[in-house]
Formats: structure tokens, sequence, C-alpha cells
């Protein structure tokens, strides 16, 4: 190709063409306007001479558009193959003789066709020209002009069989782009409502309580756990001092210990699940709840109630643990003696092939009562009380020593399953208090009585009532007032 650049090109211009340019400078002249400077190829002859005129040729026909991939038409004239297509001058228009022989050569030297290979000459024949012009750098880029009306348009408008195809738009990755929605009625796998997996989930639980009764009936009618249940009745042994019945203030801590508990677990929930709180509060300053050295924090209003129902009850515990040693009722709750394991297996069993034991708890609890009676006291309530101290606004914040050995996120870990314990052992404890004698079970817990009237039961549902009521006013429209005499309440 710098071969071919290099040679001198013949002058294969037309009378007409030097005509129409004759014509064009001439009348740029009589305009008042300088005759345009003719561009020339490097090494190329002198074509500005004018020629002798010769009768014009009528106009050629448009250029048909080829479709982007499409053979030649067969009717349209290809240019021979030992003339080089003629260069026209930069912005002017293209004579009708030459447009249309130079038209599809030229449209393919712009689209590129440069990168064909050229066909192999016959023997003894000439080769012939290249049908491309490389551009020379002394060539500067064409600005677009109009075509004018009636004449042929712009080669480079025009796609050729040479023409390239363009190149495809690339396409997306699949794993950058998030997957189409399941459209309604196809196959893809929908997920449940709410109401079919809590169906789902009720019936499992059922059947699994169906194959617990029908395995604890079937080994109870064996002989050697028949023998276990005599020699293990479910009581385990406690102090012979220990003191019997249940006395008043014990019923009052019922009481309160079950009001307390229904409302900071409601509140808790809350401090969990909701998202934008009704009103936000922040401690003064070396107060309560904001101790000397401690920046005060800003809480939701639930944060707060929940904190002030925490102090009410663990006011209430340090009331209960004092009277419960100071009066001996310590060991009814406490093991004191290893057999309380067996214990608990016998009445495990019994409970679980719905046969129970024999309930007297004015006298004597039965091995499971006692430990879960310890297990609420002793280690529940304190993880509870120790883990909410670590979440909440009294925890020393520049105590770096100590808030890299206790970690918040333990403090979380737990407290939540604290949380679901207590509501376990609730809802296990009414139920077994409402199908073993309700009237009796309810009176020794809130009327100190051992007799199956209906005092108890009246007792127990203006309990009800009173949580009920509380439930009600620990509202943030009641609750703002009391907040903001403790410190600063804001939207």
């Amino acid at each position: 190709m710098a071969a071919a650049s290099m040679a001198p090109a013949q002058n294969t211009g037309t009378p007409a063409d030097d005509t129409t340019n004759a014509d064009s400078e001439a009348a740029a002249a009589n305009s008042g306007g300088a005759a345009p400077v003719r561009k020339q190829r490097m090494g190329a002859a002198d074509t500005s001479a004018p020629a002798e005129p010769a009768p014009a040729e009528p106009a050629s026909a448009p250029v048909r558009k080829q479709r982007m991939g499409a053979a030649p038409a067969a009717s349209q004239p290809s240019a021979p193959a030992s003339s080089p297509p003629v260069r026209q001058r930069m912005g002017k228009p293209a004579s009708p003789a030459s447009a249309a022989p130079t038209a599809a050569g030229t449209a393919a030297n712009e689209a590129g066709a440069a990168t064909a290979a050229p066909a192999a000459p016959a023997p003894g024949a000439v080769p012939a020209a290249p049908r491309q012009v490389p551009v020379t750098p002394a060539q500067s880029p064409a600005q677009p002009t109009q075509a004018p009306a009636g004449q042929a348009p712009p080669e480079s408008t025009v796609p050729t069989a040479n023409t390239p195809a363009p190149a495809a738009p690339a396409s997306i990755s699949p794993s950058k782009t998030s997957p189409a929605p399941t459209p309604p009625g196809s196959t893809g796998s929908a997920p449940r409502p709410v109401w079919k997996r809590r169906a789902l989930a009720a019936a499992v639980v059922v059947l699994v309580a169906v194959a617990i009764v029908l395995a604890a009936r079937w080994l109870r009618t064996l002989d050697p756990v028949q023998e276990f249940l005599a020699a293990y009745p479910g009581e385990a042994s406690q102090p012979s001092d220990t003191p019997v019945g249940l006395p008043a203030w014990l019923g009052w801590q019922h009481f309160l210990n079950f009001f307390f508990l229904v409302l900071i677990v409601r509140t808790g929930l809350q401090v969990r699940t909701e998202r934008k709180p009704a009103a936000y509060w922040t401690a003064k300053k070396d107060s309560f709840f904001s101790p000397k050295g401690n920046t005060p924090r800003k809480v939701s209003l639930t944060q707060w109630l929940h904190q002030s129902l925490d102090v009410l009850w663990v006011a209430n515990g340090l009331v209960f643990m004092v009277l419960l040693f100071a009066t001996g009722q310590w060991k009814r709750i406490v093991p004191t003696s290893w057999d309380v394991f067996p214990n608990m297996a016998s009445t495990a069993l019994q409970y679980a092939s719905l046969d129970w034991p024999t309930e007297n708890g004015w006298v004597h609890y039965n091995a499971l009562q006692l430990v879960a009676y310890f297990s609420i006291v002793f280690l529940a309530a304190p993880l509870a009380i120790l883990s909410g101290i670590r979440m909440s606004t009294w925890w020393p914040q520049q105590a770096e020593r100590l808030n890299k050995a206790y970690p918040v996120e333990w403090a979380r870990a737990v407290h939540v399953p604290v949380m679901v314990y207590f509501v376990a052992f609730t809802l296990v404890h009414v139920f077994l208090v409402f199908f073993t004698g309700a009237l009796r079970n309810l009176n020794h817990m809130f009327a100190a009585r051992d007799t199956a009237d209906w005092w108890g039961l009246g007792i127990f549902v203006l309990s009800l009532l009173a949580v009920a009521a509380g439930w009600f006013l620990t509202k943030p429209l009641f609750m703002t007032a009391v907040a903001g005499r403790m410190g600063r309440v804001g939207k």
C-alpha cells in the first residue's frame, strides 16, 4: 500500500469533469470570491488545464441502497478494473458522468474495503489497479455538507456489500443483573402465605405431641418402667423443717411479678421491632439513668419505659429474695438432694403420658416444679439483669477494659433467649394451673388459702384487669409527661 500511494497517478478525469470544475471556478470568480485552491495528491500530474467540452451526458440514476451485508445488485455497473476512481475535491459535488461509476468503489473505500484481499490476476493479464486510494497525511477530514436536491446521497451513507456489519451490543452478564420476577402462573416456586406456614407449623407440633404421648404410654406398660415410677414417684426429698403453706406476701409477689413481666416483655419486643419511635428521650446529666462519667444517651421513649419497668421488677425481686430467705420458703424451691434427677424423669414421663402426678403444691412441689422455680429465681432472673444492664444507659461507657471483657454482643445473645424462657415458663405454668385444679391452685397463688372456693379466681380476674390497665396507660400519650420529669423528650 505504501508503494501504491507513492506511484504517479494517471489523469483519468473526463472532459465533463474538467468542464464542471472550470464552470464552478468561473462562477466563484464572478460572485466576487476567490477561486478555491484545488488540492492535489502528492506526486499527481496537474489536471487544472482546461479540456475541450464534451456533450452532456444524461444524469445517472441515484445509487440504490443495499441491505447491510447483502451482495450488490447485478444491474449496477461496476467500475473498470484498469482505471482507479477519481478523487473529487473537498466540498465539490461530483459530476454526473463520474458519480455513478465511482459511487460503489468510493463507498467501499470509506467503509473499510481495504481489508479485503484482491483476486489473483489471470496469467498474462495486466494487474488491475487497486480500487482504494489511501488517504495521505496531507489530507484533512472533510466537513459534512448537505447534498443538493436531485443528487445522489454522499457515498459514506450508502452501505455496500463490503460494508462491515455494525458490532452487536455487548451482552450484559447475568451475574450482574437482578433475577427477573416470576410472572403469575409460572412454574417457579412462590412463597407460601403466612397462614399456610403457621398452619403447617401447628400441624407438625400436633404430630410431634401425639407421637410423644403414644411413646410415653407405651413405656409405662413395661415392667421395668413401672418399677421405676414406684421407686421415684416424682417428689424429691426436702429438709424436715420446710414450711407448709404459702404466706400472703407470696401472693402479692406473685401478682407483681406477673404484672411487671407482661409489660417488660411487651416493651422489650417493641424496642427490637420498632423502626420509627414515637418519641426520643435523653436523660439528665449525672442523673439516675445517666450516672456520673457517662454522656447522656438519646434513646427511644420505649427503651426508657422498658428500663423503668426493669427497675420496679428488680426492686420487687429484691424484696422477694429477702422474704424468701427470712421465712424459710427457699427450701421449697431449692434442690437439697440428688434424688431430684430421677424424680424429674419420673414426673416428665407421667406428664407425657397424660397420666399426671398428684398435685399438692400447698405442701410439696414435684421435682419438675422445684427445678423450674429454682431456674427462674436463681438463674434466669440474674441473667436477665446482667445482660440488660450491659445494654442500658447505666453501663459505664468509659470503662474500656470492662467493655472489652463483656462485649454488648454477648449481652444481646443472652438477653433474648432468657426472655423466651420466661415466656415459655409462664405459658406452661398457666396451663398446668388451669388443668390440675384451677380453683385450688389460684387460691394458693393469690389468696394464700388451701381451699377450692372462688376467691382466688376473683383475685386473678382483678389482676388481669390491672395488667390491661397498665398496658393501656404505658402508651406514649401518657408516658411522655412522666418521662419529661426524668429527662428531655423530643421527636
